[in-house]
């Protein structure tokens, strides 16, 4: 595929993916009525789990398009990765296979998320395969938002750099307080998530709008 396709494609599947992910977790939430759903005390695979009317972790679980989520969760997975995998020639030498690598591991995980969800109603083995998906998947796109932040190669400004890396780096952190509170549990999984949906937005559409202009050289500082 020609540069002058694939780099386009490549950043507007970005785009979508981040897109879809919020309007479909949208109307998840909003289909959740009895409790209402919470953004900052329910965990986002609340809203996966398939079971009405059973409890976990002392949460009300009950969402109608759980199907929705899932299917979103998996078509991230698999939208992330294809998007990274497209825009990979932007980088060369063993930082292209970092990045690579990082983009098909998170893909991998939030598949496995959509597939078994965040409750003890699944088969015996769903949850911690769903807990383990989850895990990989947050670190990887954030661990990827700030290794294409650390690189000089895209041609974009400091400024964006900056911004990557201090965005994965907050993900991180973010996620690292998710269990401090019970209340506060799903305002800290967001910041663990939306930081790599902003970051694929800004990427994204930074790229559509004409950069990288430059060509790319071989990184060397990755390993």
């Amino acid at each position: 595929m020609p540069r002058s396709i694939r780099l386009p494609l490549g950043a507007a599947v970005l785009v979508v993916n981040a897109v879809q992910w919020v309007v479909c977790e949208a109307i998840t939430a909003a289909a959740w009525t009895e409790p209402p759903y919470s953004y900052a005390s329910n965990y986002i695979s609340d809203l996966g789990v398939p079971v009405c009317g059973t409890q976990f972790q002392g949460r009300d679980i009950c969402s109608p398009d759980h199907a929705l989520m899932n299917a979103s969760f998996m078509a991230e997975g698999v939208l992330f990765a294809l998007g990274v995998v497209l825009l990979a020639r932007l980088v060369t030498g063993r930082t292209r296979r970092v990045v690579l690598a990082l983009a098909l591991a998170h893909g991998v995980g939030m598949v496995l998320v959509g597939l078994f969800h965040g409750s003890r109603d699944g088969v015996s083995i769903g949850l911690a395969i769903h807990g383990g998906g989850a895990a990989v998947g947050i670190l990887c796109a954030n661990a990827l938002a700030i290794v294409v932040g650390s690189l000089r190669s895209l041609g974009l400004s400091s400024a964006y750099r900056v911004f990557s890396i201090a965005v994965g780096t907050l993900g991180l952190v973010s996620e690292a307080f998710v269990g401090a509170s019970a209340g506060t549990a799903g305002v800290f999984e967001r910041g663990g998530v939306y930081s790599w949906l902003l970051w694929s937005s800004v990427t994204g559409v930074l790229l559509l709008a004409g950069r990288p202009r430059r060509p790319a050289v071989v990184e060397r500082g990755a390993a």
